[in-house]
């Protein structure tokens, strides 16, 4: 990636040490804590809040589907203490829910966090939730198609995305990569 603004789409990316005030706080805590020259790759793009979601965002900036990731978060329980996960996967895929991260977490049922309780947990606005800055008591479960090319992820806020390589996902703390998080749609 170069170090200066870039076209992706038909948006402009800058890095994101010069637009910090797209971030939510704990989404600048985390690229700060990042070895500079893992974060030098960390882009990012304001966008309409209200285009937010994958669809509507990868459409009406011309965006490759296959460049976005989503962030969801997982929970179950084990002997009283709740477990939770941060599984990020291509649009193009779904997460493993049942199965992978059942499995990964332990616990007899896994389910994605209501929308309010993941919006308070993860101090990060719905629709802009993103694997970068999740707190450190959370797995952090990367699909292993994630781990390369680029990464369209939220910044913690509605109204701009991040763009990364993988390779800075997986340099993200507690980054664990899983073949098999996720399945292709469709």
């Amino acid at each position: 990636m170069l170090t200066d603004a870039t076209r992706y789409g038909t948006l402009t990316w800058v890095p994101y040490r010069r637009r910090t005030d797209l971030l939510a706080a704990p989404v600048l805590a985390c690229l700060e804590a990042l070895d500079p020259d893992v974060s030098k790759y960390v882009y990012v793009t304001e966008i309409d809040p209200e285009l937010a979601d994958t669809a509507a965002m990868t459409e009406a900036y011309e965006l490759p589907l296959e460049a976005s990731s989503n962030c969801v978060l997982v929970a179950g329980r084990r002997e009283g203490q709740e477990r939770v996960a941060a599984c990020v996967v291509r649009a193009t895929t779904r997460t493993d829910v049942n199965t992978t991260v059942r499995k990964l977490l332990d616990v007899r049922k896994a389910s994605f966090w209501p929308t309010e309780r993941a919006v308070e947990a993860s101090g990060m606005e719905y629709g802009g939730i993103t694997p970068v800055g999740v707190p450190s008591d959370w797995r952090l479960l990367l699909d292993s198609r994630v781990r390369s090319g680029p990464s369209i992820v939220g910044s913690g806020v509605r109204r701009s995305k991040l763009l990364m390589p993988g390779e800075v996902l997986q340099a993200l703390p507690g980054a664990e990569v899983v073949d098999g998080l996720a399945r292709p749609t469709g």
